[in-house]
């Protein structure tokens, strides 16, 4: 049985994936800032493609790569940007982001992540989906850390994250020397707790600081599928049904 996930303009294809399409790569991918002078953009953890592909949907003006350790989740992801409509502006590199970062070949203006948040348990190196939820494969730290080594002066740093770790991140980023740009509070409906926070960051010197940080909330739903106007302002251009 075909396991694909059907945007506006592209497919996915998840079937060799530990992680399947999902609200916080949609989020991540839509709201995140592009601008004119955003040309080349990074992925970190791109598993299936969906963030990429939603970043070649919005900005055909960038190159966008991918970098993703998990050999299945690698190919598909090669699969799925082929079979896209911007197969030329999107590359998957295979490793660890902490080796690729390390090596520091490549420079970007955006590097985008929706990273894996599970703390608990022990990882199992040769469980697929345990490592692609465990957040000892890629820590926040490790994430920051070669951001700084990959990023242009003037470049940013998108994050999807636990509510919960709000404090600790911005702790971890004032100590690398990095401000937050934009962060939206993300509440499932208007009656539940902010369950996840999208973060903008870049390097304090390159930041205005006659600009003031953007903050913000955005709430998914009034009730069960039935969906703010805000989140679907945001996301419009990508669900079908929407």
């Amino acid at each position: 049985m075909s396991d694909t996930f059907q945007f506006k303009q592209f497919s996915l294809n998840q079937d060799q994936c530990a992680m399947k399409v999902g609200t916080d790569g949609v989020l991540l991918g839509a709201w995140v800032n592009l601008f004119s002078d955003t040309r080349r953009i990074l992925d970190v953890g791109s598993g299936t493609g969906l963030i990429a592909l939603m970043l070649a949907q919005r900005a055909a003006h960038s190159e966008i790569d991918g970098i993703e350790q998990d050999a299945k989740a690698y190919e598909q992801g090669v699969d799925n940007f082929q079979n896209s409509p911007w197969d030329q502006n999107l590359f998957n590199f295979h490793g660890t982001f902490q080796e690729f970062a390390q090596e520091g070949e490549r420079c970007y203006d955006l590097i985008v992540c929706n990273p894996p948040f599970f703390n608990q348990g022990q990882m199992d190196k040769h469980d697929q989906r345990s490592m692609a939820r465990n957040a000892k494969a890629l820590p926040i730290d490790a994430i920051v850390k070669g951001a700084l080594n990959l990023l242009i002066p003037s470049g940013r740093l998108a994050m999807i994250l636990p509510h919960d770790d709000k404090q600790s991140v911005m702790s971890l980023l004032e100590s690398h020397g990095m401000g937050i740009l934009r962060m939206i509070s993300v509440r499932g409906n208007e009656t539940k707790p902010p369950k996840r926070l999208l973060i903008e960051a870049g390097l304090k010197t390159e930041i205005n600081t006659s600009i003031r940080a953007e903050y913000s909330e955005l709430i998914i739903e009034h009730s069960r599928h039935n969906y703010t106007e805000q989140y679907c302002d945001l996301v419009r251009e990508f669900y079908l049904k929407m």
